[in-house]
């Protein structure tokens, strides 16, 4: 019996009136509950639904259909035994009601003294103020290993088939992260196009992840074949990098070793800092979801917190995973008055996450400045490590114009040392753009790219530390200080 299930008995065996079960897989729920009532014996399971009305119960089917007070009234007047767990489904669309929320207050105090409870199922609510306190919340996380192994193994004993055992491991691992219905639907495809269910699925499966993530409408999940190498100069973060891509091995956990948190990345733009994103998740074989804070902030009281508590959950069931939160100083560093204190819980609720997280999500996340990051997300402990990326030295500027060159005229083999010189205090994504502008140049008079086309490119090109030089020097004071690791050394 997992930690949820023995949660969801001790609640209904204290006679907890009112039960909010958060979760949009209904016939998850449900049948939870009836494990319940078959562990909690004689207990039943009654349900409700606006167009059935009452199920489950002799004598007193479709009662209630089209009418909510009805059913809360046959809650009222049932006898203690034999005890009832009554799920109410989309219940919360009538709790604005006055007449049905004065009822459901009316029955927490009434059900203290019964063996009956209520049982609301759904995802988002923002339940009325009134009715706030009276409700115990249980959220439903998505399936864990175990259920999934389960599941998988049932679906393919009724079908007839048989699962290997390393089959049905590999399956299980890139299930995660899926509901049960949506682990259904691809289980229920397979069998529709070859009769069983096996290993030709992942693919599938890797489809249904990136369906489930796209509905989100918070979290993208990001392709990349970005590599380190793709990334010029930062040596001392490359390596401070692989260090924790071998904290996430068995070896690591048995030697006592946490798991990673993650990292925050600051620096002016253009510095690498999401090419250093992708190309951690690529290097280490783990999906990317990069994460939209604003999307998070809803409209509605109460649904940006909603959003993030299913944006974390979600993301946890994909572990192992990156978690990229882009540019986060945009994302906390207004004034919270200006909407009313959302931004802050919003905040709070990542923060609190982070601090206590013990799943293999490593966040990464990127600021272009400290000036408006809340101090609350600076301390230590937060993140394993702050890295500042400051712009390029004279051998990363020369690493990175050869890596540029090369990926788009391999064969070609010019003198860059001018170039390299002319182009201090030049961002990566600067150089990037002084070799695609030379290109041009060349490109327009039919002929080979030259030196000169790059020199000119650099002359005409007017760097971000020109523009934005005391900006710059600030964020360069305050990581002098001690607060940030370089991430590259000083040649």
């Amino acid at each position: 019996m997992s930690k949820w299930d023995k949660q969801l008995d001790l609640l209904i065996q204290a006679r907890t009136p009112i039960i909010w079960i958060r979760s949009r897989e209904e016939e998850r729920v449900e049948t939870l509950l009836k494990n319940s009532t078959k562990r909690l014996s004689p207990r039943r399971l009654a349900t409700w639904n606006y167009i059935d009305g009452l199920k489950n119960i002799l004598n007193s089917n479709n009662l209630g259909s089209r009418q909510p007070m009805a059913v809360l009234e046959w809650l009222r007047k049932l006898e203690e035994n034999p005890p009832t767990l009554l799920l109410l489904k989309d219940f919360h669309h009538f709790c604005e009601d006055p007449g049905i929320l004065r009822m459901l207050k009316n029955l927490t105090i009434t059900l203290r003294s019964t063996p009956h409870s209520i049982i609301i199922s759904s995802g988002f609510w923002t339940p009325p103020n009134d009715l706030e306190e009276d409700l115990t919340i249980l959220d439903l996380p998505l399936p864990k290993e175990s259920e999934i192994k389960t599941l998988l193994s049932n679906i393919s004993d009724a079908s007839n088939s048989e699962l290997e055992e390393d089959v049905l491991k590999e399956l299980t691992h890139a299930c995660s992260g899926l509901s049960e219905s949506r682990i259904r639907k691809v289980a229920a495809r397979a069998l529709a196009q070859r009769g069983q269910i096996g290993k030709q699925d992942l693919i599938e499966v890797l489809e249904e992840k990136r369906q489930s993530i796209a509905r989100s409408e918070v979290l993208e999940y990001c392709k990349t074949d970005k590599s380190p190498n793709d990334v010029g100069g930062l040596e001392i973060l490359k390596d401070w990098l692989k260090q924790r891509k071998q904290a996430f091995s068995e070896e690591a956990k048995n030697f006592g070793l946490p798991l990673p948190k993650g990292v925050l990345l600051v620096g002016p733009q253009g510095t690498g800092k999401s090419l250093v994103a992708k190309a951690i998740a690529n290097s280490w074989s783990m999906p990317l979801l990069r994460l939209d804070v604003g999307r998070l902030f809803a409209g509605l009281v109460g649904a940006s917190e909603a959003r993030t508590r299913e944006t974390i959950q979600r993301a946890e069931a994909m572990a192992p995973c990156v978690l990229w939160i882009d540019e986060i100083d945009k994302a906390f560093g207004g004034d919270s008055r200006s909407d009313g204190g959302t931004s802050q819980r919003v905040l709070a609720n990542i923060l609190t996450w982070m601090s206590e997280k013990n799943s293999s999500v490593f966040l990464v996340a990127t600021a272009n400045g400290i000036d408006k990051l809340p101090a609350e997300l600076l301390r230590k402990g937060r993140f394993d490590e702050i890295f500042m990326l400051e712009l390029p030295t004279r051998n990363e500027r020369h690493s990175i114009l050869n890596l540029h060159l090369k990926k788009r005229r391999p064969h070609l083999d010019i003198a860059l040392e001018t170039a390299v010189d002319r182009t201090e205090g030049f961002s990566g994504a600067e150089l990037e753009q002084s070799v695609i502008e030379a290109m041009y140049f060349a490109f327009a008079e039919k002929r080979e790219l030259l030196e000169s086309d790059l020199i000119l490119a650099t002359s005409q090109l007017v760097p971000l530390s020109r523009t934005a030089r005391e900006q710059l020097e600030s964020l360069k004071e305050w990581a002098s200080s001690g607060r940030a690791r370089a991430s590259s050394t000083k040649l």
